[in-house]
């Protein structure tokens, strides 16, 4: 495996941790809480915040051997992986649309990475 394939899985194992943390953000937008203080502090919000700033430290050290042109196409997954978490955990409803829409992010994905 070369270095450039490792720093590329770190990245994507980056960006399936920085979708957790917005399905834990989502989670509790979802919850009512009986002061603005309990609203945000929270484990739930807490969590995901945490979980973002390890996902930003990560990308950080991904980016030492990734193209800075690779890194947006990469990101590009995170919105399959917040639709697959939502129809997982929350039950929502994956439409045709979106459905084409993350197979066409995939591909896309894969081209540009095949390129390098």
């Amino acid at each position: 495996m070369s270095e450039l394939t490792l720093f590329l899985l770190i990245a994507v194992v980056s960006i399936i941790i920085s979708s957790v943390s917005q399905l834990l953000l989502k989670l509790s937008a979802n919850k009512t809480y009986d002061t603005r203080l309990a609203e945000y502090a929270n484990p739930l919000v807490m969590g995901g915040y945490l979980l973002i700033f390890v996902t930003t430290v990560i990308m950080v050290v991904a980016y030492r051997v990734i193209p800075l042109s690779i890194g947006p196409i990469l990101e590009a997954l995170g919105y399959v992986f917040i639709a697959i978490l939502g129809f997982a955990v929350l039950k929502e409803k994956i439409s045709r649309k979106k459905l084409l829409g993350m197979a066409l992010i995939v591909v896309g994905v894969i081209v540009s990475t095949v390129a390098l």
